[in-house]
């Protein structure tokens, strides 16, 4: 039985692998995606619980995917979660008002994974 699935997005595979490492193994079902428009395809027929996100990706980042994901109302209870590196105050403000709901830093830890997926 899953306890939720989660789709990560990240253009680095090391990145995308890592989260799957820690949810795996905890009943999480997994879905990665190299890029924007890869996880704009993949949600178009597969619901997911958690969006993990990368900010710096090319051609389309991930706050601009984020902000096109809360515009559509199908979209409104899944948890969008910024993975970045960036973690000036300024940037989370507007991380936060871009509609994500929580900011993981990188490298992220198993612990603060599993924190930003149920807080």
């Amino acid at each position: 039985m899953s306890r939720g699935h989660v789709i990560v997005v990240d253009d680095n595979e090391s990145n995308r692998l890592l989260p799957g490492l820690f949810l795996r193994p905890l009943g999480y079902s997994v879905d990665e995606c190299d890029s924007a428009a890869q996880a704009l395809a993949l949600l178009q027929h597969q619901a997911c619980d958690v969006l993990l996100l990368d900010i710096s990706m090319p051609t389309i980042s991930g706050i601009d995917l984020c902000a096109q994901l809360r515009t559509e109302k199908r979209f409104n209870n899944m948890r969008i979660i910024a993975y970045t590196a960036h973690a000036m105050p300024e940037e989370i403000a507007h991380l936060e008002a871009v509609g994500f709901n929580k900011i993981l830093l990188k490298p992220i830890r198993s612990h603060d994974l599993l924190k930003a997926l149920h807080i």
